[in-house]
């Protein structure tokens, strides 16, 4: 029997309240996400003027560039003011380290903007080194994201997470796609590599949404279905991936890309926020969920506790139905530690069921974060090329993907044996 009903019970409500602060917090960590996608939606924008500014001298204006940066600096206020609320929460947050360690790096990466834009207006930087800071200050942005999701602890609120990170990663890519070929039609013709880094991007597009779509509710899959791809933006995607010729590429083509892969894009951003309504909707009804379930276990156990305090004093304790126990009878029900049976069969099932609805989130999580194991294991490996290669994440991408070719690998399995090797020789001896 249990020798202390009223911990046993204690731990069981904090449990319980634990999970309805984790909901909590999660909550908060899906508006941070909502506005994660805000301001890369935003960086985004300025990203592509910035690119026709340098590509498309006559197109583009100074006070564009300005309207663009207005508009990341309001999205950029709302990301900071969420992080500070954040922050005076850590003891509540699950894995505040890492999360605070990405928003770090976010924080640094946006401090580069001003100085970036001043060269930029000078045009004394090239566009790609232009299009590489965006890249990477965007990239660092989509890595908080994935730590919010890859540290959620509920398998509801984990798969729209994961669905609308895939979803934001995609159109960032789609994003990338739009800079380069807008870039490369301005000049009248792909070179092999540009066409390479274009598949490339196409690719990883296809792959994100994939994941995408194995994650999402079925409102925002048929969303993804209908909003399908323009047949003109596909027509220039062909001509941009086979024609190489000097001449073979209309140059005035540049702005048609240019407005058809930003109408795409928007459309993305539409699905976008119908993804953050979804993780919001879900995360206030799990809130609602937990806390009644919270309101039924404390009914429950002010009801236990009731019947301990009647067994003390000496009141026989009997379930709807029995007969009352006389007294020699509830004299057997006494165990050596002073709980009656009932009482402890009570506790017994109180546990084992709320034992068993963890493991099953446990195992649901579990499931779901095998999927992520792949993208961490894969942004490890860049990470390292970018850090000992001094590559851009483009470069250390392509470089697993050459190596996961020539060798007839999955690129996960590259990533993983490099980093393997890169524990061996970094490990003490």
């Amino acid at each position: 029997m249990v020798a202390n009903p009223e911990t046993t019970l204690q731990f069981l409500m904090t449990s319980r309240q634990c999970e309805l602060n984790s909901l909590r917090c999660l909550l908060q960590s899906g508006e941070l996400v909502g506005k994660i996608s805000q301001l890369v939606h935003m960086l985004q924008r300025e990203r592509g003027t910035s690119n026709l500014f340098l590509c498309a001298q006559q197109s583009v204006a100074p006070d564009e560039l300005r309207l663009r940066e207005q508009d990341v600096g309001v999205a950029q206020a709302q990301v900071m003011a969420h992080l500070l609320q954040l922050e005076q929460r850590t003891d509540l947050l699950p894995q505040a380290s890492r999360l605070f360690s990405r928003a770090a790096s976010v924080v640094y990466s946006l401090s580069l903007l001003p100085a970036l834009r001043q060269k930029l207006r000078q045009r004394s930087l090239s566009q790609p080194d232009v299009m590489t800071a965006f890249n990477d200050t965007i990239r660092h942005l989509l890595a908080l994201v994935f730590e919010v999701s890859d540290t959620a602890a509920e398998p509801g609120i984990a798969r729209a997470l994961i669905a609308m990170f895939s979803f934001m990663q995609g159109k960032e890519f789609a994003g990338q796609e739009r800079a380069l070929g807008a870039a490369a039609f301005a000049t009248g013709a792909f070179t092999p590599d540009r066409q390479q880094a274009l598949l490339d991007l196409i690719e990883r597009q296809e792959r994100c949404f994939d994941t995408f779509v194995d994650f999402a509710d079925d409102d925002n899959k048929a969303r993804w279905q209908q909003l399908g791809t323009d047949r003109e933006f596909e027509r220039l995607r062909r001509i941009a991936c086979t024609r190489t010729a000097a001449g073979a590429i209309n140059a005035g083509e540049s702005m048609r890309w240019f407005a058809l892969a930003t109408a795409r894009i928007d459309g993305m951003k539409r699905l976008e926020d119908a993804l953050e309504h979804t993780l919001m909707a879900l995360c206030q009804q799990r809130i609602a969920a937990a806390e009644a379930a919270c309101r039924d276990q404390a009914a429950s156990v002010e009801s236990l506790l009731e019947q301990q305090q009647d067994h003390a004093h000496g009141y026989s304790v009997f379930m709807p139905g029995e007969e009352m126990a006389t007294s020699q009878s509830a004299a057997q029900w006494i165990s050596s530690d002073g709980v009656c049976p009932q009482l402890g069969r009570s506790l017994l099932s109180l546990v084992q069921t709320q034992s068993r609805r963890l493991q099953r989130l446990d195992s649901a999580l579990t499931e779901m974060r095998a999927s992520l194991t792949e993208r961490k294991q894969i942004d490890r490996a860049k990470g390292m090329l970018m850090q000992h290669r001094g590559m851009t994440e483009d470069e250390a991408y392509k470089t697993l993907r050459s190596l996961a070719m020539s060798q007839n690998k999955k690129l996960v399995e590259i990533a993983t044996a490099m980093l393997a090797v890169a524990d061996v020789f970094q490990s003490p001896p």
